[in-house]
Order: C-alpha cells, then sequence, then structure tokens
C-alpha cells in the first residue's frame, strides 16, 4: 500500500523536489496529474513535469499536492 502525504509547506516541495519523488494533483475533487516531478515551484505555482516535452502549471491555492510512495 502506497505511503500518501499532502504537501503543504515550501519544505515539503522543495524535499519532493530533490528527491525526484512523484505527486499527485487534485483539483475540485478531481484527479488533474499523477505521476508528474516537481522542477519548480513559487508562493503561487508549482511547476511540473511528466515526459520530457509535458509541463504543467498548477496554481498552489486551487490544487491539492500529494507525495505518493510506494
Amino acid at each position: 500500500m502506497p505511503i500518501v502525504r499532502p504537501l503543504l509547506t515550501d519544505q515539503d516541495f522543495q524535499e519532493v523536489m530533490e528527491q525526484q519523488i512523484r505527486i499527485r494533483i487534485f483539483k475540485d475533487n478531481h484527479l488533474v496529474d499523477s505521476g508528474s516531478l516537481v522542477i519548480r515551484f513559487t508562493d503561487e505555482t508549482v511547476i511540473t513535469q511528466s515526459s520530457v516535452s509535458s509541463l504543467g502549471y498548477h496554481k498552489r491555492e486551487e490544487c491539492e499536492f500529494f507525495e505518493v510512495r510506494k
């Protein structure tokens, strides 16, 4: 069973970015992204990459972010 942890603080995002842990992103209780890596974040936006040319821009106030470890 995977371990799911919410990402709330800058330290949480920094940790998943450095350790290249894949995350899940929910918006309005719907899964909008799964298995992406955080490549950059600001106070307002989290930028994820799921493949070489696929970047996602997610507003922190509108989305919920979760780390998923197996």
